[in-house]
Protein backbone atom coordinates (compact mmCIF):
# COMPACT_ATOMS: atom_id res chain seq x y z
CA UNK A 1 0.00 0.00 0.00
CA UNK A 2 0.64 3.02 -0.61
CA UNK A 3 0.99 6.90 1.19
CA UNK A 4 -1.58 9.67 0.45
CA UNK A 5 -1.10 13.04 -1.67
CA UNK A 6 -2.47 15.95 0.08
CA UNK A 7 -5.16 16.41 -3.03
CA UNK A 8 -6.03 12.89 -1.56
CA UNK A 9 -6.42 13.55 2.07
CA UNK A 10 -8.48 16.78 1.05
CA UNK A 11 -10.67 14.41 -0.64
CA UNK A 12 -11.13 12.16 2.38
CA UNK A 13 -12.11 15.41 4.87
CA UNK A 14 -14.80 16.04 2.00
CA UNK A 15 -16.09 12.59 1.79
CA UNK A 16 -16.32 12.62 5.95
CA UNK A 17 -17.80 16.00 5.91
CA UNK A 18 -20.91 14.43 3.39
CA UNK A 19 -20.60 11.07 5.39
CA UNK A 20 -21.41 13.87 8.33
CA UNK A 21 -24.33 15.73 6.52
CA UNK A 22 -25.98 13.08 5.45
CA UNK A 23 -26.09 10.76 8.56
CA UNK A 24 -25.83 13.50 11.69
CA UNK A 25 -29.47 14.28 12.24
CA UNK A 26 -30.53 10.24 12.67
CA UNK A 27 -27.31 9.56 14.65
CA UNK A 28 -28.37 12.48 17.25
CA UNK A 29 -31.14 10.26 18.15
CA UNK A 30 -29.02 7.18 18.89
CA UNK A 31 -28.90 6.27 22.53
CA UNK A 32 -24.67 5.53 21.93
CA UNK A 33 -24.26 9.02 20.43
CA UNK A 34 -21.14 10.62 21.85
CA UNK A 35 -21.21 14.43 22.01
CA UNK A 36 -17.54 14.29 22.01
CA UNK A 37 -16.93 12.60 19.04
CA UNK A 38 -16.81 13.83 15.29
CA UNK A 39 -16.49 12.56 11.55
CA UNK A 40 -13.08 12.01 10.49
CA UNK A 41 -11.38 9.75 7.75
CA UNK A 42 -8.28 8.29 9.23
CA UNK A 43 -5.65 5.87 8.51
CA UNK A 44 -5.85 5.79 4.64
CA UNK A 45 -3.68 4.01 2.34
CA UNK A 46 -3.68 3.63 -1.70
CA UNK A 47 -4.03 0.36 -2.55
CA UNK A 48 -3.27 -0.14 -5.74
CA UNK A 49 -4.50 2.59 -8.48
CA UNK A 50 -8.12 1.30 -7.75
CA UNK A 51 -8.90 2.16 -4.43
CA UNK A 52 -7.99 3.27 -0.47
CA UNK A 53 -8.76 1.94 2.61
CA UNK A 54 -9.03 3.15 5.90
CA UNK A 55 -11.35 4.06 8.86
CA UNK A 56 -14.36 6.22 9.19
CA UNK A 57 -15.14 7.57 12.76
CA UNK A 58 -18.29 8.88 14.08
CA UNK A 59 -20.28 9.77 17.40
CA UNK A 60 -21.62 6.24 17.33
CA UNK A 61 -19.56 3.66 15.52
CA UNK A 62 -16.27 3.18 13.36
CA UNK A 63 -15.87 1.73 10.42
CA UNK A 64 -13.77 -0.19 7.92
CA UNK A 65 -13.84 1.83 4.73
CA UNK A 66 -12.89 1.52 1.01
CA UNK A 67 -13.22 4.20 -1.23
CA UNK A 68 -13.11 3.57 -5.03
CA UNK A 69 -11.31 5.92 -7.28
CA UNK A 70 -13.97 6.94 -9.72
CA UNK A 71 -11.72 7.75 -12.34
CA UNK A 72 -10.86 4.07 -12.86
CA UNK A 73 -14.11 2.87 -12.88
CA UNK A 74 -15.26 0.62 -16.39
CA UNK A 75 -18.67 -0.56 -14.98
CA UNK A 76 -21.26 1.01 -11.39
CA UNK A 77 -20.55 -0.50 -8.38
CA UNK A 78 -21.94 -3.35 -7.01
CA UNK A 79 -24.17 -3.41 -3.89
CA UNK A 80 -21.33 -5.56 -2.06
CA UNK A 81 -17.20 -6.05 -2.00
CA UNK A 82 -15.36 -8.59 -0.39
CA UNK A 83 -12.12 -6.89 0.52
CA UNK A 84 -9.30 -9.73 1.31
CA UNK A 85 -7.01 -8.63 4.29
CA UNK A 86 -4.30 -9.93 5.83
CA UNK A 87 -6.47 -10.54 8.91
CA UNK A 88 -9.33 -12.27 6.67
CA UNK A 89 -12.18 -11.17 4.32
CA UNK A 90 -14.92 -8.54 4.92
CA UNK A 91 -18.21 -8.09 3.00
CA UNK A 92 -18.63 -4.21 2.38
CA UNK A 93 -21.56 -2.84 1.78
CA UNK A 94 -22.01 0.43 -1.07
CA UNK A 95 -23.05 3.54 0.54
CA UNK A 96 -23.70 6.70 -2.21
CA UNK A 97 -23.33 10.16 0.00
CA UNK A 98 -24.05 13.94 -1.49
CA UNK A 99 -21.42 15.10 -3.69
CA UNK A 100 -20.87 12.16 -5.16
CA UNK A 101 -19.30 10.20 -3.07
CA UNK A 102 -19.63 6.39 -3.43
CA UNK A 103 -18.19 4.11 -0.42
CA UNK A 104 -17.91 0.64 0.59
CA UNK A 105 -18.50 -0.01 4.54
CA UNK A 106 -18.69 -2.22 7.47
CA UNK A 107 -18.83 -1.05 11.20
CA UNK A 108 -16.35 -2.37 12.87
CA UNK A 109 -17.42 -1.19 16.26
CA UNK A 110 -20.88 0.19 17.21
CA UNK A 111 -20.43 1.56 20.08
CA UNK A 112 -17.74 4.53 21.24
CA UNK A 113 -20.13 5.69 23.94
CA UNK A 114 -17.20 5.51 26.43
CA UNK A 115 -14.50 7.52 24.59
CA UNK A 116 -13.68 10.92 25.59
CA UNK A 117 -11.94 12.33 22.89
CA UNK A 118 -11.10 12.67 18.96
CA UNK A 119 -8.02 11.45 19.94
CA UNK A 120 -8.72 8.20 21.18
CA UNK A 121 -11.06 7.36 18.43
CA UNK A 122 -8.02 7.84 16.36
CA UNK A 123 -5.89 5.82 17.91
CA UNK A 124 -8.96 3.37 18.32
CA UNK A 125 -9.16 3.60 14.24
CA UNK A 126 -4.44 3.03 13.86
CA UNK A 127 -5.28 0.10 15.96
CA UNK A 128 -8.17 -1.60 13.95
CA UNK A 129 -6.62 -0.77 11.18
CA UNK A 130 -3.26 -2.20 12.02
CA UNK A 131 -4.70 -5.71 13.31
CA UNK A 132 -6.79 -5.61 10.23
CA UNK A 133 -3.85 -5.53 7.66
CA UNK A 134 -2.09 -8.21 10.53
CA UNK A 135 -2.38 -11.95 9.60
CA UNK A 136 -5.19 -13.54 11.44
CA UNK A 137 -2.63 -15.33 13.33
CA UNK A 138 -0.70 -12.23 14.00
CA UNK A 139 -3.74 -10.17 15.18
CA UNK A 140 -4.47 -12.42 17.93
CA UNK A 141 -0.99 -11.98 19.42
Amino acid sequence: MQTLTADKYAFLAELAQAYRDAHLPAIKQLDDWNPRLGFDALCFQQQGAERMIGALITPCELWLVVVPDQSTLTAPLTDTLTLTLPSGRYVLSLERLPGGYEIYKRAILRDLSELDSMQEAARLAQQMMSRLMQPASQADV
